[in-house]
């Protein structure tokens, strides 16, 4: 599945399941709330916290989809078209950033 086609399921379901679109604050705040999440499993599974009992079975794919569906619903809601924002930053990125990653020395 593409971008654009993942925004199509995400409006479906909204209309579909979700009566409609929580306003784009409350979302926001969503996607705050869910970013945070992830940052917990990162740094107890991955940093240097340790992980709590309660923490041990969540699943960190099922959490980054949270944050993806969140974005979604504030591109399908703001009129971004996601799939095109994405390709042009990832050409923006390819350009400016090629040759100042092989040349930093903290990633060889």
């Amino acid at each position: 599945m593409n971008i654009q086609n993942a925004q199509k399921a995400v409006d479906a379901w909204i209309k579909t399941h979700g009566v409609r679109y929580f306003n784009e604050l409350t979302n926001m705040a969503q996607l705050t709330e869910e970013v945070g999440e992830v940052a917990r499993i990162i740094a107890r599974r991955y940093g240097e916290q340790s992980e709590k009992e309660s923490d041990k079975n969540k699943d960190l794919g099922e959490e980054l989809a949270d944050v993806l569906f969140v974005v979604l619903c504030l591109a399908n809601q703001t009129g971004v078209d996601l799939q095109q924002s994405f390709e042009k930053k990832l050409e923006i990125k390819t350009n400016r950033d090629h040759d100042r990653h092989h040349n930093n020395q903290k990633l060889k």
